[in-house]
């Protein structure tokens, strides 16, 4: 089939060393050999030239030389997209790759849309939409643990897992369908329970990827943390120490905070969306109370909560408020002011909270280690390990997932209820294309391009 020409800037718009702009499509070679020149400014055909080679040279718009560049030749179907690529490495000022874009579309190319190198890897089979989504993944990590994943995506991780589950479905199917088509030869006597022993693994499987999609989303969107605790008790100190800088105002006024601050911090490879909250107490200030009122609210929402106990001044009210509000709820107790007389004792604080307490103090930056370690705890369940664990990032994947679940779940209630055998048949072949839709297979027009929309424009 063929294709038009497609051409985008590779390279993000900023002042560079190096800029790309990448050209895929049919007439590829065609239009690069209209702007090449070598380093004599001969014209010559790289249409002509070895497949992944590199070649120095100059590139004209006409007969006006734009830039010295670098022209990269990659013949399909090994390349990208698997269409025959060109991406010219030239100096990477803004105006610069502009000149260079606008070259290759007067040469016979159109500008690409968003994602629409990606989208024409997918289609031309040589990447699964699992792994293309994946690639949008990679761009926008923002932390070490989301590159991680979606780079195991990115090569496969998901693929395999789901290609494994539907292969020993499709064999389900296709035993019963032959054995209901040819009973005289194939048997289904005893096969329920057999079956069942196989969709136990399968639902085991299917169950273990959509739990792991709360540490996934954790990955990709970091962790919502919301800072509580009474006036002075040292919140906003806590929140500039993990922020590395003086972004919250810190006195010896009670009340000092009156609203809720938010930043995004990067904690040893674990984003935190931390917000810092008004202290929490009974107030007739109208705007602390306001400020309370969101304290709350934001807390009611969070991932985890960061109670921080002034350990120099004695429980009261507020404090036993709070912790009656974290009760049940991912929390961390950190006992602050650990560098003054503390009247809080650790042990006494532990037994009235039921949970492990840690010492530190946000002035003199001690403890914070250990906070974070805590933090990976709660949510990774200790060190995460890529060589072969999955996590679901996508929130697409996992309603797929959902859906299989149900309906095998759906399969093993026909065999408790010794329904016939065509009824399996009928709910497996639901949870097989479910799964299919995270890899691409049964997917409408419409989904693919909303997928690919949200790609940048050289990608």
């Amino acid at each position: 089939m063929k294709t038009d020409t497609i051409a985008a800037i590779a390279t993000g718009m900023s002042n560079s060393g190096i800029g790309i702009v990448r050209i895929s499509g049919d007439e590829a070679f065609s239009v690069i050999d209209k702007l090449y020149r070598n380093k004599n400014g001969d014209q010559v055909k790289l249409s002509n030239a070895r497949s992944h080679t590199v070649h120095y040279g100059f590139i004209y718009d006409g007969d006006e030389k734009v830039d010295e560049a670098l022209v990269l030749v990659m013949k399909g179907p090994h390349s990208y997209t698997a269409e025959d690529t060109v991406e010219i490495d030239c100096h990477g000022g803004i105006l610069m790759v502009k000149k260079i874009l606008e070259a290759v579309i007067h040469a016979g190319a159109r500008t690409a849309q968003p994602g629409e190198f990606t989208k024409r890897a997918f289609l031309n089979g040589r990447i699964d939409l699992s792994q293309a989504e994946a690639v949008a993944d990679v761009i926008n990590a923002t932390n070490e643990y989301a590159l991680k994943s979606s780079v195991g995506q990115l090569s496969g991780s998901v693929s395999k897992r789901i290609r494994d589950l539907r292969a020993g479905i499709l064999y389900q199917i296709a035993f019963i369908e032959s054995a209901l088509d040819d009973p005289e030869h194939i048997s289904l006597d005893g096969y329920s329970a057999g079956l069942k022993g196989e969709l136990e693994v399968m639902i085991s499987q299917v169950r273990e990827l959509v739990e792991s999609a709360d540490d996934g989303r954790v990955m990709t969107e970091g962790v919502k943390t919301v800072i509580l605790g009474k006036p002075n008790a040292g919140k906003s100190s806590l929140m500039n120490v993990l922020l590395g800088e003086e972004r919250a105002i810190v006195t010896e006024i009670a009340g000092t905070t009156r609203d809720t601050l938010e930043e995004h911090i990067y904690l040893q490879g674990i984003s935190l969306n931390v917000v810092d909250t008004a202290g929490i107490r009974d107030t007739e200030d109208v705007v602390e109370k306001i400020g309370v009122d969101r304290a709350r609210r934001a807390a009611r929402d969070a991932d985890l909560i960061i109670f921080v106990v002034d350990g120099s001044r004695p429980l009261d009210e507020s404090d036993r408020e709070i912790l009656e509000f974290i009760r049940g709820r991912k929390s961390i107790i950190l006992l602050n002011k650990s560098d003054l007389q503390i009247v809080v004792e650790k042990d006494d604080l532990e037994k009235m909270c039921g949970q492990k307490v840690i010492p530190v103090s946000a002035k003199e930056e001690q403890g914070i280690g250990e906070l974070e370690l805590e933090i990976r705890h709660l949510f990774y369940h200790g060190e995460l390990k890529f060589n072969d664990q999955v996590y679901i990032t996508n929130v697409r994947h996992k309603e797929a997932l959902e859906e299989a679940l149900k309906s095998l779940e759906m399969v093993r209630g026909s065999i408790e209820d010794q329904m016939p055998e065509d009824f399996y048949s009928i709910d497996l072949m639901d949870a097989y294309e479910q799964l299919g839709l995270i890899i691409g297979e049964a997917v409408d027009d419409d989904l693919v391009n909303e997928i690919f929309a949200r790609f940048c424009m050289g990608k």
